[in-house]
């Protein structure tokens, strides 16, 4: 039974990649422990998360998710992705539905553009997947604009495709109306950039050099206003009417409710104004899979 909650609630997906690896530039902790994701997916459906955002390359996420989903009932939407190099999709898909203990899955994505521009081929399967009922939805996750460019132009038909956005990474803004005319689901991550937001500026190393005004300039506008960048940073995607979804990730129970209280604060006009006027010139550095060193 899910609690009464701010409707934005609605618009969370858990990311789940922290149970099964080591992830984030702010997680101090590691890994989750299990007893610790027991509590945080209980309190997640409690509070009206439904969707749960995993992959078969993310460790053990997949078996953690189902023995507990298992255990406690809790009837979560399913999206997991497709690895890669694993080179055959009904078997992997196959495995991820008995490490998830289930019979079929909200959505199922490529997780990696180069692996289905390289096999094509492959994406025949997804379709055949969800013809068969044992998909609702398909898509793919994406890095780069240059790759929705690339499926717009082809034609191909998907039904969810999920991208990094938030206050510095706003690449993907020019695309989201003609996303909507074709009716496909926009699921955004990386809202808070990996945690990077909340960062001490001088616990950085020179790597992040470039960045570091940008950050010094949302931090010191959020401390002066007296309002917190989780709050103005989750409230940023969340007030974006184009965005179906928004995946977050958490490693802790506190945190899973910090960001349940974020989506009922109360962010002035004035301040999503101020935050999207930040434009980063550095693009390459908003991916974290650039990141060579903290």
């Amino acid at each position: 039974m899910h609690l009464k909650l701010n409707i934005s609630v609605n618009k969370i997906v858990l990311g789940t990649v922290q149970f099964g690896l080591d992830y984030g530039i702010n997680n101090q902790t590691g890994k989750v422990d299990l007893q610790a994701v027991e509590k945080i997916l209980q309190h997640a459906w409690k509070s009206g998360i439904s969707i749960l955002d995993t992959s078969y390359g993310y460790g053990e996420s997949e078996i953690i998710i189902g023995q507990i989903i298992k255990k406690h009932h809790l009837d979560f939407k399913i999206i997991s992705k497709y690895p890669q190099n694993t080179g055959n999709v009904k078997k992997i898909f196959e495995e991820s539905l008995l490490r998830l203990q289930t019979i079929k899955l909200y959505g199922y994505l490529v997780h990696h553009f180069s692996e289905f521009k390289n096999n094509p081929a492959l994406w025949d399967y997804f379709v055949e997947l969800k013809m068969n009922g044992s998909i609702e939805k398909v898509g793919f996750s994406l890095y780069s604009p240059v790759e929705l460019d690339y499926l717009l132009d082809k034609d191909i038909l998907f039904d969810i495709v999920q991208f990094p956005y938030n206050i510095f990474d706003k690449q993907f803004a020019p695309y989201m109306t003609e996303l909507k005319k074709r009716n496909i689901e926009i699921h955004v991550r990386s809202v808070f950039l990996q945690g990077l937001f909340f960062r001490k500026i001088e616990s950085l190393s020179p790597f992040f050099s470039p960045l570091k005004p940008y950050l010094s300039l949302l931090q010191t506008y959020c401390l002066q206003q007296g309002v917190d960048i989780e709050d103005v940073a989750l409230q940023y995607v969340l007030q974006n009417p184009y965005i179906d979804k928004v995946l977050i990730g958490v490693d802790s129970i506190v945190q899973l409710k910090k960001n349940i209280k974020a989506t009922t604060s109360n962010i002035r006009v004035v301040d999503m104004n101020v935050v999207d006027s930040i434009l980063v010139k550095e693009k390459e550095l908003l991916n974290p899979v650039n990141w060579k060193q903290i």
